[in-house]
This record gives C-alpha cells, sequence and structure tokens, in this order.
C-alpha cells in the first residue's frame, strides 16, 4: 500500500498557533497502529501554538522530527533548535510549541499517540544494533546512559 506525497493534504491552525500549516496524515484509515504519523509543514514564522495533552484518557505522547528547513521546539521551558534529521519527544502533560524561525517553510514528520508499553525490539537486528549504538555513544560520553 503506497500514499502520494500531498494526498488529502489540509491546512489547519494547530492550538492557537501562528499561521495555518499544511498537514498530511499517511495512511489515517488504512493502519491499524495506535498512533497518527503526520507530514506538517509549517510556512516561516509559523506555529504549532503552545498547549499540552493532559494525562488521563486523553493523553498523548508525540514525536518530532525535522525534515527540512529549520524549527525551535520548547518542552516545559527547554529551547531546543533543530536541524534536519533533529527529534523531540513531548511526552503527555508537557507544554510544548514548535515555531519556524527560518525564511523558508519546516517540513516536519509528527507521530503522536496515547502512552502505552514499548515493545521490546532487542530482537529485531534494528532494534539490537540500535541499542548497541546507544549504549557505546553514551559510553563514549561517559554518561552511563
Amino acid at each position: 500500500m503506497r500514499e502520494r506525497a500531498g494526498r488529502a493534504r489540509f491546512a489547519i491552525t494547530l492550538h492557537g498557533g501562528e499561521r495555518p500549516s499544511e498537514v498530511q496524515w499517511y495512511f489515517r484509515e488504512q493502519s491499524t497502529l495506535p498512533v497518527a504519523i503526520q507530514r506538517w509543514e509549517l510556512p516561516p514564522g509559523g506555529s504549532e501554538g503552545m498547549h499540552a495533552h493532559p494525562p488521563g484518557a486523553e493523553a498523548l505522547e508525540e514525536v518530532y522530527v525535522l525534515l527540512e528547513g529549520a524549527a525551535v521546539m520548547t518542552v516545559d521551558g527547554e529551547r531546543f533548535d533543530l536541524g534536519p534529521g533533529d527529534a523531540v519527544l513531548a511526552p503527555p502533560g508537557t507544554q510544548h510549541d514548535l515555531v519556524n524561525p527560518g525564511p523558508a517553510p519546516a517540513s516536519v514528520l509528527v507521530v503522536w499517540g496515547p502512552p502505552g508499553t514499548a515493545m521490546d525490539w532487542a530482537s529485531f537486528r534494528t532494534g539490537r544494533a540500535s541499542r548497541d549504538a546507544a549504549e557505546r555513544d553514551a559510553a563514549a560520553q561517559g554518561t552511563g546512559e
């Protein structure tokens, strides 16, 4: 199953943000994963709007991955300047906002859904390789994490 870029794309102003963003929700009706997978395009000066998804029945956890452009993400007062490939996690209950400070559109992959128990991916080759790389990086930084 394939979904073409731009299919069912729509403009929306999120959480009182500045300027509408263009959004494409991938496989909204076909996927049974408990997450939404969306590509957002924030115009220059655009933002999502500071907001939180409170813990409880409607809690959401969000992962933001910058694909193109520049963005600034704030999570509970901590600022993250993002370049392509950088990612930020917004856990349930955190105040967060995404802003495009750049002169060009910012393209962001956003994956969100209810928090739950993560599957142990260690038995998969990419799971083991990811775990090993994280351990190597932590040892090199002396953090032990």
